[in-house]
């Protein structure tokens, strides 16, 4: 079996019908070290988990399909009373191992060999080296991630700056590695088997860990991951079981894996207890992805009027529903033995020492209102961030996490979940996410999922803020602050506005070469269609390599 294409034996069969040989099939990369990621192990690893759990991936993401259609009907998300007895049992989950015990400040980014660099060398606990809404699944850039990801864990990795010279290498302290595979609805086009796309989840995840799990245990650590997009408990089992199977394939022992499961979507807010339960023997905590779960909130409760949200920026965490979504989560955390870590922090350092100071502030009052409610750390985008966001913590927390902090006195029901924040919508909301969503699809298309715009760092997650926030504005005619209505006439001649200033932002060259001319195309397609994409990456995936 080489790294290009792969022939596995076939299932027994019966004489009198005989079996086409299933194949795997990985398109050929011209990527430097790339059969160093698609070695014969890490394929039949694969191979295994896609024929063992792909039809039940493909029935869940049908059941998130009937799911949204009883939601468009006009359902509400609920907490089950299928499953009330286990939020009434006393069981919790295994405990976390020595390198996840402080987990306080933790960075994220893309798997990109300086990126990896500077944040394993940052003042953090952990590091998530992200495969999904920071990384565009160009198929050298996810190759070249394990490359750079496996330099880093056995300690080789180096960079050097084309532009300076300047040559970037692994310190002595390096923070813990976890990794953040794709969400369980992309495919990997790149990787067939039996004439099937294979799931992108299950490529990130059995590529890296087959490959590196020996090391990663020499090393004193061990295969931690960040699960996203999870929309139910059944979507955690099916995880649960690709681990015990991974597990036992690699002959290590159970529980070796160890994940953090981002809640970022409503259906899942209302089955934390649920979550953790099915995957109690592996799971360390559940963290609040405060972005996606806006997106989500938008894309359930799409055809409800009575669900619009104001602008972007006025939907902060202190909004009653956010506010009950992230005590929820202590609670449930805490009660199971399970951290419970903060969001991310999208600001950036900018050179404007005013602009800077006040945007640190905003850094730093956020932390602190995640410390003060329980949470046991928190995400930042910039290692420009780590020193405001520790000492938000240490001036809180006297040990390395405080699981002791139950939060007994929250009572969350449904109605809080689901309490439409006051605000307006203004002109300026719908030109911010005009311009952000264009610019950030315009890259992602060129092979960048990590995008600083308006010293902001923007990613998939807040990209499908604005696209899902215009769409709802238009197709539910909503007025903004100066009483006029959202229509598609003017819809047009904002988007036409604001496609000028990024032209005087940008240049003519590359705004009229390149791809942005379809990341304006997809954009507007989006926003005005009456269906809604599940996710924008989906279409947006077709337009690359």
């Amino acid at each position: 079996m080489n790294a290009n294409t792969a022939t596995l034996s076939p299932s027994a069969a019966p004489a009198a019908a005989p079996m086409a040989t299933p194949t795997l099939v990985v398109a050929p990369t011209g990527i430097p070290r790339s059969g160093e990621v698609l070695t014969a192990s890490a394929l039949d690893l694969l191979a295994r988990l896609h024929r063992r759990f792909n039809p039940r991936r493909l029935e869940l993401l049908a059941a998130r399909a009937r799911r949204q259609r009883e939601f468009d009907s006009g359902m509400l998300p609920d907490f089950l009373p299928q499953t009330a007895e286990v939020r009434r049992g006393s069981w919790r989950v295994a405990p976390a191992p020595a390198d996840l015990i402080d987990r306080r400040v933790e960075i994220t980014g893309p798997v990109d060999r300086k990126m990896i660099i500077n944040a394993l060398n940052a003042p953090v606990c952990a590091f998530m080296a992200d495969f999904e809404d920071s990384c565009s699944p160009m198929w050298r850039n996810l190759v070249q991630g394990q490359i750079n990801l496996s330099d880093a864990i056995d300690g080789t990795i180096s960079h050097t700056d084309p532009s300076s010279g300047k040559i970037y290498r692994l310190g002595q302290r390096r923070a813990t590695l976890i990794v953040r595979p794709r969400g369980w609805h992309l495919p990997e086009k790149h990787v067939r088997i039996d004439g099937e796309p294979v799931a992108g989840a299950l490529v990130d995840f059995a590529l890296y860990l087959a490959r590196n799990h020996e090391e990663l245990a020499r090393s004193g650590s061990g295969p931690y991951f960040y699960l996203p997009k999870l929309e139910s408990h059944l979507e955690a089992r099916l995880w649960s079981e690709v681990f015990a199977a991974a597990e036992d394939a690699l002959g290590i022992k159970r529980g070796t894996i160890r994940v953090t499961v981002l809640i970022e979507t409503l259906p899942a807010a209302f089955e934390m207890d649920e979550i953790l339960f099915e995957l109690r023997p592996y799971i360390t905590g559940l963290n609040c992805g405060r972005w996606d779960y806006i997106f989500s909130f938008v894309k359930k409760l799409r055809n409800r009027s009575e669900f619009v949200l104001p602008d972007r920026s006025q939907v902060t965490m202190e909004r009653h529903f956010l506010k009950s979504y992230v005590d929820l989560l202590i609670q449930t955390c805490h009660k199971r033995g399970a951290h419970a870590m903060g969001g991310m922090a999208a600001q950036i350092p900018v050179r404007d020492p005013q602009a800077n100071a006040l945007a640190m502030e905003r850094v730093r009052a956020d932390k602190l209102r995640e410390a003060h409610a329980g949470h046991d750390g928190t995400w930042i985008a910039h290692p420009g961030l780590a020193p405001v966001a520790r000492a938000a913590f240490d001036a809180v927390m006297s040990g390395p996490n405080q699981l002791h902090v139950q939060r007994a006195e929250v009572a969350v029901r449904r109605e809080d979940l689901l309490r439409v924040p006051g605000g307006t919508i203004t002109e300026e909301g719908i030109r911010h996410n005009i311009r952000v969503g264009v610019q950030y699809l315009e890259a992602w298309l060129r092979g960048s999922g990590c995008v600083p715009l308006y010293n902001l760092m923007e990613d998939a997650a807040t990209a499908e803020i604005c696209r899902a926030q215009l769409w709802q504005w238009l197709h539910h005619g909503a007025h903004t602050a100066d009483g006029a209505q959202v229509t598609p006439e003017r819809i047009d001649r904002l988007f036409a506005e604001e496609l000028e200033r990024i032209h005087q932002e940008v240049g003519t060259e590359r705004l009229l070469g390149g791809v942005f001319p379809s990341a304006a195309r997809l954009m507007e397609r989006m926003i005005k269609q009456d269906g809604f994409d599940e996710f924008l990456t989906l279409p947006a995936y077709e337009l690359i390599d």
